[in-house]
């Protein structure tokens, strides 16, 4: 069978790469185009758009992009149509996928939407759109069932948490993280991972506050997690200390290594709790997009790990309680205070439990499957 996936940012890239294996594994034959990143790029099948092209955040990044946005939306719509796939899937991205869904519905496309857009934070609007457009959606935070149950969303799975298989697999080569220090050419000193997020205003926002923090601590050698697609020139210019250093792509084995980590909040706070590293969540964004952004938003957290806790597990530093005082005591806690370790493990151990266990994504292959059979054999 033939399947278009679409991600839009490095989390989907890693969810689609594993996606795409557990499609394989259940269909050899199966013709794959996608919209992703370099770990699509090497399971197989034809890129059509890389993610480092797609990755604009906030409404005035989107606003100042909005041509390079219309012809993305172009392109996709023409591709998809000569690609005709037997099942277009989407994964998050929601302000370009939607748009997407809501054509390909119209051609008589099959459409399945991977990993829930955050609808239950802010613009709830969009739960008409999705309740109309798709066939099937497979959500992956224990509480999304429920809620879209309660908004009369049908044909909504919760499969599990796709990065409980993303670490699976990694621990299949623990080897990697014991290399991790003589690779790189570190010391004995603890490791702080560093990291910054995965976008360049999110670079910009968060590099000089993690950069400032590591200059007070040479006891510590801080690493922060690079992505190669981004560039070496945007995290240099930060960094003015000896006890930084940055390694590229290589963010789990940093995880596995670090003793504690100072990390912009998105998927990768819940990815450093799943591998039990005490760490405080930061944030600084474009002070319109936050004002938007907190006029509109229906949640207490933004990080993952209080969202699913409900309750305030790891620290929040947003905005202006991002300042070197406050970052400086947060700082202090997850190295220092061994109860507070301690406690945050006992945390992250109830997180795991609520996440579904491993096979997230071939429970939503084998979904999907199922309900394309029927047409399949026809």
């Amino acid at each position: 069978m033939k399947y278009y996936i679409i991600a839009g940012e490095a989390s989907g890239d890693l969810h689609g790469s594993n996606l795409m294996k557990a499609i394989l594994r259940n269909d050899p034959q199966a013709e794959i185009r996608f919209w992703g990143g370099d770990l699509m790029q090497s399971v197989g099948g034809t890129l059509v758009k890389h993610i480092r092209d797609l990755a604009f955040m906030g409404f005035v990044e989107v606003v100042a992009n909005l041509r390079t946005v219309f012809k993305n939306i172009a392109l996709c719509k023409k591709d998809i149509v000569e690609f005709h796939p037997d099942a277009v899937i989407f994964i998050d991205y929601p302000g370009f996928n939607l748009k997407i869904a809501k054509f390909t519905h119209a051609q008589g496309f099959k459409n399945f939407y991977y990993i829930s857009p955050q609808v239950w934070a802010w613009k709830k609007g969009r739960i008409k759109t999705m309740r109309k457009v798709l066939d099937m959606m497979y959500v992956i935070l224990p509480f999304e069932k429920s809620f879209y149950d309660r908004n009369n969303v049908q044909n909504v799975e919760f499969v599990g948490h796709p990065l409980l298989d993303a670490i699976a697999e990694f621990d299949k080569n623990a080897q990697l993280a014991d290399d991790f220090r003589s690779r790189n050419g570190f010391d004995e000193r603890p490791i702080i991972a560093l990291m910054p997020g995965s976008r360049k205003m999110e670079l910009r926002k968060m590099m000089p506050d993690m950069c400032h923090l590591a200059a007070q601590h040479p006891e510590y050698q801080f690493v922060i997690a690079g992505m190669k697609l981004l560039g070496s020139s945007m995290y240099i210019p930060y960094i003015h200390s000896d006890n930084v250093s940055i390694v590229y792509d290589q963010t789990y084995p940093l995880l596995k290594t670090a003793f504690a980590g100072v990390i912009t909040s998105g998927t990768a706070t819940l990815e450093a709790a799943l591998f039990d590293l005490p760490l405080v969540v930061c944030y600084k964004a474009n002070a319109l997009s936050v004002f938007i952004a907190k006029r509109f938003a229906k949640v207490n957290y933004i990080s993952l790990v209080n969202l699913i806790a409900d309750k305030p597990v790891v620290k929040e530093l947003i905005q202006n309680d991002l300042n070197a005082n406050d970052l400086e005591a947060e700082f202090r806690k997850i190295t220092v205070d061994e109860s507070y370790r301690q406690n945050l493990q006992h945390e992250y151990d109830l997180l795991k439990e609520q996440l579904g266990g491993v096979g997230a994504s071939q429970r939503t292959v084998n979904s999907i499957l199922n309900y394309l059979k029927p047409s399949a054999d026809a």
